[in-house]
């Protein structure tokens, strides 16, 4: 166990997106444990650390809206990037005028978590890398609001307002919700064979306890 931190996380809108909707983006109920990695790797970031998700408290009711954002239809492919790196040919490029959809999202709105993470060093670390040494860094810029860039929630149109609290926070919810099942994150460990890898979300007096939770790939 490293060491860990509070992060009270808020944002008018947030859209986590569920990923068995092809088409509209619909969110999930609450925040995923990736996308609370992604905030914190945000505010601090180190190949020699890796930060791990153990709590997230539900402080706001939750509740959906929703709107209509602007989206492209198209993407580039992969191996038009690869065979750019080879000298191969041109890349392609995305026209937005000429690709924009207007497409429905089902959001989340007044979002509010206190996000309970440590860290762990990693096989990157070098001589001078030392869990107080990180720890003092992340704990000044998680003080002073510091980002290497905006953390946001689920997309980066939502930015999240993020700062260190010092005391377990009070949670929306008494006794049990089963939230479904839920992205927990997407195993790398053969990079030419990227998985998501699922988990049973439920909440117990607003907390997703993620400490002993069981991994469905």
């Amino acid at each position: 166990m490293g060491f860990g931190f509070l992060i009270d996380v808020q944002g008018p809108y947030a859209l986590f997106t569920r990923p068995e909707m092809k088409v509209e983006r619909v969110s999930y109920d609450i925040i995923t444990p990736s996308a609370a990695r992604g905030i914190i790797e945000a505010i601090y970031w180190k190949p020699a650390i890796k930060w791990v998700i153990d709590r997230i408290y539900v402080c706001n009711k939750i509740s959906f809206t929703n709107i209509r954002r602007n989206e492209v239809s198209s993407k580039i492919l992969a191996s038009n990037v690869r065979a750019l790196m080879n000298g191969k040919k041109t890349i392609d490029y995305i026209d937005t005028n000429a690709d924009r959809q207007q497409r429905a999202s089902t959001v989340l709105k007044d979002v509010h978590y206190v996000i309970e993470a440590h860290f762990e060093m990693t096989d990157k670390a070098g001589d001078d890398d030392t869990p107080e040494k990180h720890y003092n860094i992340a704990l000044r810029r998680l003080r002073n609001g510091k980002c290497y860039h905006t953390p946001y929630l689920g997309c980066r149109e939502f930015p999240a307002i993020f700062k260190l609290v010092e005391e377990i926070p009070t949670t929306a919810y008494k006794g049990e919700l089963d939230l479904g099942y839920m992205l927990y994150d997407m195993e790398y460990s053969n990079i030419d064979d990227i998985q998501p890898v699922f988990f049973r979300a439920i909440l117990q007096d607003g907390i997703l306890d993620l400490k002993s939770i069981e991994l469905v790939r």
